[in-house]
């Protein structure tokens, strides 16, 4: 570990977790709260227009590649103590907004907060630690980090069971509140003669270097691809488990149980790719997405929308769990050859398939009222493209150079 921090290591890896949860804290908690939400809008039980509100948030992460280059200028605490702040205040105005537009708005701040939270907590542990160290432990930061997405709905279930949805909206700014100030124990982890001057020509060249690298761009498209399948069923279960199937009492088991099964495939893919490597990894992966994805539009096309629940979770799990363990692949494929613009490159990464992914989910998620059929279309199309993207990657390997693991 590099430089001095007052806080023991097992206490900087449970902040780090905590800071990185409240983006899934940000979203998860709030899904079982939506039907209260489109009552008090006065929204049909069958309306869309609250997935707007996970897409907005997702939204927001167009702000990292912004704070990626301050945090590199100005030192990570700085981007750290504007990112709360921005989370806390979006997170109460989106609680109290008078109307859907204002908590959008006010959903879009927490979204860049949170970015900016996310993006300095993982700079602060490369920062810190070095090679297999830093592996380790952000293997243990994300093991805490993904029971999030698992206990979250529960706990959205339970305060709604004593108050109204406006306390679930009010819990992850008030979480955000304890973490804020637990952070400042933390000391800055990037020395003052290792930040760069903002010379705008020489970031904006590097940008340029970036978004014209063809395998940066195939694997960032894959990450962006998978994303919007991830995105738009995010924003949509609370609805296909309440409305469409009509079984909102399943809704915190089924998006617990499939957390459960994404984190279980997160570890299966450290193991394959130390076994056949990114590229061969991510080729079979995708085949198997693929198949599933044209299985489920078959059986939604054939036994009628909404296919059978139990068979449709299923094959959605499977995909969900699959897309976790595909992006730890592809960003180690996209920034491969980014070299001395690797920082930039993570940024510009981030921000694309943040953003993208997230307006493309929402495009999804908005067209499903009665049925699952354009989230199966989504499935389907999506993972063809992606397939299609990595199977037509033609480069050779380096002689005496091995694939990175991811």
């Amino acid at each position: 570990m590099k430089g001095h921090m007052k806080m023991r290591r097992a206490e900087f890896i449970v902040l780090s977790a905590c800071t990185m949860a409240l983006t899934a804290l940000g979203i998860d908690i709030m899904l079982p709260a939506f039907a209260q939400l489109r009552e008090h809008f006065g929204l049909s039980h069958d309306s869309t227009e609250t997935s707007k509100i996970i897409s907005f948030f997702f939204m927001g992460q167009v702000a990292q590649i912004i704070f990626g280059v301050l945090s590199d200028r100005y030192g990570r605490l700085a981007i750290l103590r504007i990112g709360f702040p921005l989370y806390i205040i979006g997170g109460i105005a989106a609680a109290f907004g008078p109307d859907l537009r204002i908590m959008l708005a006010a959903r879009f701040v927490a979204g860049v907060g949170a970015s900016a939270v996310f993006m300095t907590t993982i700079a602060g542990v490369r920062d810190r630690f070095v090679g297999d160290q830093m592996a380790r432990i952000m293997s243990l930061i994300f093991t805490i980090f993904l029971f999030t997405p698992v206990l979250a709905p529960f706990l959205g279930v339970a305060i709604l069971s004593i108050a109204s949805w406006k306390m679930v909206f009010l819990t992850p700014p008030l979480f955000a509140v304890i973490v804020f100030i637990w952070s400042l124990r933390l000391e800055e982890s990037l020395p003052r003669e290792q930040r760069i001057s903002l010379d705008w020509s020489i970031i904006g060249g590097s940008i340029r270097k970036v978004v014209t690298h063809r395998t940066f761009l195939r694997y960032t498209g894959i990450t962006t691809l998978l994303f919007t399948a991830l995105s738009s069923y995010v924003a949509s279960s609370e609805h296909i488990i309440g409305d469409i199937y009509g079984r909102p009492k399943l809704f915190p088991w089924i998006f617990g149980g499939m957390g459960l099964v994404m984190s279980m495939c997160s570890l299966l893919n450290s193991r394959l790719s130390i076994k056949y490597g990114a590229r061969r990894s991510i080729k079979g992966l995708l085949s198997v997405y693929a198949v599933i994805g044209s299985a489920l539009l078959l059986c939604t096309f054939m036994a009628g929308d909404p296919p059978d629940m139990r068979l449709f979770f299923a094959g959605v799990t499977l995909m969900m769990a699959i897309n976790l363990a595909v992006e730890p692949n592809s960003s180690a494929l996209a920034l491969e050859p980014m070299g001395d613009v690797a920082g930039v490159a993570s940024s510009v990464y981030g921000t694309v398939f943040f953003f993208i992914g997230a307006t493309l989910g929402s495009v999804i998620s908005q067209s499903m009222r009665n049925g699952v059929f354009p989230l199966a279309m989504g499935f389907f199309i999506l993972g063809l493209i992606a397939v299609l993207l990595v199977f037509t990657d033609q480069r050779s390997v380096v002689p005496g150079r091995s694939l990175p693991k991811s």
